[in-house]
């Protein structure tokens, strides 16, 4: 399937099935077959298990309006992953004006569910092999630039990083912590997260997933596939692999996350620069965990969704450890940790 790490099955009622899962099945002759409904990702698209009695079980994505299957940004991105190649589930049919995108399916074990059943020496194995999926995308993603693909007119440029950051303002801070900022702190904070914005818009860019973690990565027969890569675009070479490697949703001792730095490098033919990398790396580590916690905070305070607020202590421990490691974050902790007892 594609959807995240806690997904629950829960079967349809025939009568009960969404008029636009109903009318893909009817129109593409499939009958005789259980339709269950799968809890998914943050987004708004909802996801159906279909298993034919004779036929091999796919997916159905339902989007909230119908959509030009030519400009829809995961069929796109689909078919230029698939060019590199990196693993993602295959794109078995569409009905833009349904809003419906039929996709193989992975089944249910995401990476950060497999990682409870798994021994140390897969578990490495299994990073390795998603560290190295980050390399091919950049790689490739250089070789395979064309306007053709969606993701190379997109960038994580100033504007974009400062509405992440803005994002995490209002709906972490302001909406689900209850801060009501006095006199021009709320400003001071932005100035102080805009000077990490500019630094990281000013990166070279690279072909971006845009959201690589656990919950993003399935397990089938045994090997990782790529999931929820719609949104991805150019931005700095650090931020997928800080995405993965300080996740919300696993816990990854240092000496793990360095000894996967240095093997990310060491692919790229970049051993020499690990130390400049460490510190760009953190950076982007620091900017991502504080989206995410803005992310926690929408999913909990706007669409009463409470899932994500188990994922809040590991994020904020991994921002209270950067702030911690670099002086120059100084005034940064000191307008959060107003705010944020976790990052004093």
């Amino acid at each position: 399937m594609c959807g995240g790490a806690e997904d629950k099955l829960a079967a349809v009622n025939e009568t009960a099935l969404p008029v636009p899962v109903k009318t893909y099945l009817d129109k593409n002759g499939v009958v005789d077959a259980r339709v269950l409904a799968l809890t998914g990702d943050a987004s708004d698209r909802r996801y159906f298990r279909v298993i034919p009695r004779k036929e091999e079980p796919f997916v159905l994505a339902v989007y909230s309006a119908p959509f030009d299957v030519a400009t829809l940004p995961f069929v796109n991105t689909a078919a230029l992953f698939a060019a590199m190649p990196v693993p993602v589930p295959r794109v078995l049919g569409t009905a833009g004006d349904m809003g419906v995108v039929a996709l193989e399916d992975l089944g249910d074990v995401t990476l950060q569910a497999h990682l409870g059943s798994s021994s140390p020496a897969r578990h490495a194995a299994l990073y390795r092999e998603a560290v190295s999926f980050v390399d091919t995308i950049q790689r490739r993603g250089r070789e395979l630039e064309n306007a053709t693909y969606l993701p190379y007119g997109i960038a994580f440029d100033v504007e974009k990083l400062t509405w992440e950051m803005d994002f995490f303002i209002k709906h972490f801070l302001e909406a689900y912590r209850g801060v009501n900022f006095a006199g021009s702190d709320r400003e001071a904070l932005r100035s102080e997260l805009g000077a990490i914005v500019r630094e990281l818009a000013d990166e070279p860019r690279v072909l971006c997933h845009r959201d690589y973690h656990s919950r993003n990565l399935m397990l089938k027969d045994d090997r990782l596939c790529i999931i929820d890569f719609q949104d991805a675009r150019l931005g700095p070479d650090t931020y997928d692999l800080a995405s993965l490697l300080r996740d919300s949703y696993v816990d990854l001792p240092w000496s793990v996350v360095d000894e996967l730095i240095a093997y990310f490098l060491a692919l790229q033919g970049r051993a020499g620069e690990r130390e400049e990398y460490r510190r760009r790396f953190d950076l982007m580590s620091l900017q991502r965990n504080l989206k995410a916690l803005g992310t926690f905070g929408y999913q909990t305070s706007a669409r009463g969704n409470p899932v994500y607020i188990q994922y809040i202590p590991r994020t904020l421990n991994y921002v209270r450890e950067n702030l911690r490691r670099y002086p120059r974050f100084g005034r940064l902790a000191e307008l959060l940790s107003v705010h944020i007892a976790e990052v004093r």
